[in-house]
Order: C-alpha cells, then structure tokens, then sequence
C-alpha cells in the first residue's frame, strides 16, 4: 500500500511562489508515476502536473505551464511542485497522486489509485 504526505502549502500573495512536497511510502518511489492535483472550491479535481518514474518525462497544463515545475527524488522518496508566479485562481487544495503504471500525459483522477490528503494553497490580490 502506498502512503503519500503532501506539505509546503500556504498563505501567499499573488507572485510568490511555494514549494510543495510530497513523501511517499510503503512502495519504492521510483517504481510509481506521480503527479499533482488541485481541487478549488466547488470544482472537480483536475491534474496540473505529472512525472515519469525517472523523471524523464514531464506534463503539465496549459494553466500552468511556464509557472510551475514538477520534480522527483527518489532516494527521497519525494515528490516536488515548485509553483512560481502564483495567481488567485491557483486556490486550491493540491493533492498529489501515485499509480504504478507509467505515465503517459495527464490524466483524470480515477486513473490513480493513491492519494494523499492534500495541503492548501491559498493565494491572495
């Protein structure tokens, strides 16, 4: 079974950037496709970013794309979203998600079967 343990959220002003990380356990990092997901306010959860188990490959989307950076350690165990130039509608709950298949792109939330509990981003004007 995998656990996932997602920090690094917060307050921020519009601008700013944070770091988000992600520790997973029970499983071998590296043998898992990760990503991350946000989650707004009365929303469906949707996948901003994603990483191949090397890290070789990467995918984000167009919201995104340019700001943010997904990275992964896996002697770590660690999965990272570097969110730079963050905006309000980046206001969420991000949530970051495992499967054991590669990863071939963004996908929908049904495709990853473990899920951490998520940490609050919250961005003001």
């Amino acid at each position: 079974q995998v656990q996932l343990v997602e920090s690094g959220g917060g307050p921020v002003q519009a601008g700013g950037s944070l770091r988000l990380s992600c520790v997973a356990s029970g499983y071998s990092a590296s043998s898992l496709c990760l990503g991350w997901f946000l989650q707004a306010p009365e929303k469906e959860r949707e996948q901003v970013a994603a990483i191949s188990r090397g890290g070789l490959y990467r995918f984000f989307a167009d919201s995104v794309k340019g700001r943010f950076t997904i990275s992964r350690d896996n002697v770590k165990n660690t999965l990272y979203l570097q969110m730079n130039n963050l905006k309000p509608e980046d206001t969420a709950m991000y949530h970051c998600a495992a499967d054991r298949r590669p990863c071939n792109g963004l996908d929908v939330p049904a495709s990853f079967p473990y899920w951490g509990q998520g940490t609050q981003v919250t961005v003001s004007s």
